[in-house]
């Protein structure tokens, strides 16, 4: 066979479909639009894709045409929204680099907010309504590829560089603006970046830079990506002219059912299809790589994992203390909530324990506590102290008194 072994790229659309929405609750709760925007692209291109290659392994059958339209509309609204969607991070990392106040209102969160749907949604939606509405790039309804399921048809036009072809690229020029300007304000301001860092709740340290190293790889592959996908799409078809729209639309509810010896015996062919359903999950597994293994997200795991475990009865032993002292399933004034039902320690309090005083040059008898930061106020410049027993074996000492240092 010329396609990959069949349970391996549904195997891998699926996990791709899983693994991008693991970090998808922490990261709307800090408002990353773009963020969450990109995880939905990614995952819900590898569902259809799932799908796709579950439904079609082995046949050309046409037996779900609705779903054939609206999956192909989705893909080539994904093919733009997740370039589009690395822009909006890339722009929010270099607005946060940039920024001169450390004041961030609610209001100005909303605003992001609108500006990154405009281009996380608005730009595929409008790609997808020029497709569709203005009917110059379709030159049929869709194509049915075996092993490989519903496959949009683009007719080799001039308009539909302009339409469909020409908008990763675009967009990728800029992300690769905005990624080079983070980078180079990100050098200059390097001194103050924790301070930086401070000053925004929702972006820690290590996650800016995990949205560092994923708008780098993004200014990186990209605009050759685009660029390559639109050449091997299209080598060796002759750009058609436009001669009318009743020649482009003849025939128009024609679906073509191409078999694998057919499509995956063309090698120009073969490579487009191939890299167009692989990028799905490329891209899953490359953001998962980067956020699924960071600290908030083994936070998550383990307080998913306590409830899971909650609720089929299981619950983690009691942790022992050096003490000996635990109490289990009992609330702690003062101490943190923990997910689950761990036990919780409860130290022994015991009273603070005078030390003897030898010598008669000390000024002040020694706590075992710092009298600095204790409650306790000594006056000045005399303070009179009173050495009691240690040992209740041992005789007690007279008292004395010792005059302290002036300070």
């Amino acid at each position: 066979m010329l396609q990959d072994p069949y349970p391996l790229y549904p195997i891998f659309a699926f996990l791709g479909f899983v693994l991008t929405l693991v970090p998808l609750p922490w990261h709307f709760q800090a408002w990353n639009s773009g963020t969450c925007a990109y995880m939905l692209w990614v995952s819900l291109s590898c569902l259809v894709q799932f799908v796709n290659s579950v439904v079609w392994q082995g046949n050309v059958n046409n037996p779900a045409p609705v779903w054939c339209d609206i999956s192909t509309k989705f893909l080539i609204g994904a093919s733009v929204g997740i370039p589009a969607s690395g822009m909006c991070i890339t722009r929010r990392l270099y607005k946060i680099s940039c920024v001169s106040s450390v004041t961030i209102t609610r209001r100005d969160k909303r605003r992001a907010v609108f500006i990154d749907l405009c281009f996380c949604l608005g730009i595929p939606i409008l790609v997808m309504a020029l497709r569709e509405c203005l009917h110059v790039v379709p030159r049929h309804r869709f194509d049915i590829l075996e092993d490989v399921g519903c496959y949009p048809s683009i007719y080799n036009t001039l308009p539909a560089y302009f339409c469909v072809f020409m908008w990763p690229v675009v967009i990728g020029c800029a992300s690769f603006v905005y990624s080079a300007l983070t980078l180079v304000a990100f050098y200059k301001r390097r001194l103050q970046f924790n301070e930086l860092m401070s000053s925004h709740t929702s972006l820690n340290t290590s996650r800016y830079l995990r949205l560092m190293l994923l708008a780098t790889l993004e200014m990186l592959c990209t605009i050759p990506i685009g660029i390559y996908s639109m050449y091997i799409a299209n080598v060796g078809v002759p750009l058609e002219p436009y001669i009318s729209w009743a020649n482009v639309h003849w025939g128009f509810s024609y679906v073509g059912l191409i078999p694998a010896l057919e499509w995956a015996t063309d090698p120009g062919f073969r490579i487009s299809v191939e890299m167009t359903r692989w990028l799905f999950p490329a891209c899953a597994f490359l953001f998962f790589a980067l956020f699924g293994f960071a600290g908030e997200a083994r936070k998550n795991y383990t307080a998913l994992f306590l409830k899971v475990s909650s609720l089929l009865g299981y619950k983690p032993k009691p942790a022992w203390s050096p003490t000996g002292a635990y109490t289990a399933n009992k609330a702690v004034p003062g101490a943190l909530a923990s997910a689950g039902s761990l036990p919780a320690y409860v130290p022994r309090t015991t009273a603070p324990e005078k030390r003897y005083v030898e010598s008669l040059d000390l000024s002040i008898a020694e706590w075992d506590y710092d009298l600095e930061k204790s409650d306790v106020s000594l006056p000045s410049p005399l303070v009179v102290i009173c050495i009691r027993q240690r040992d209740r074996e041992r005789t007690i000492p007279p008292r004395r008194y010792a005059r302290s240092h002036l300070i």
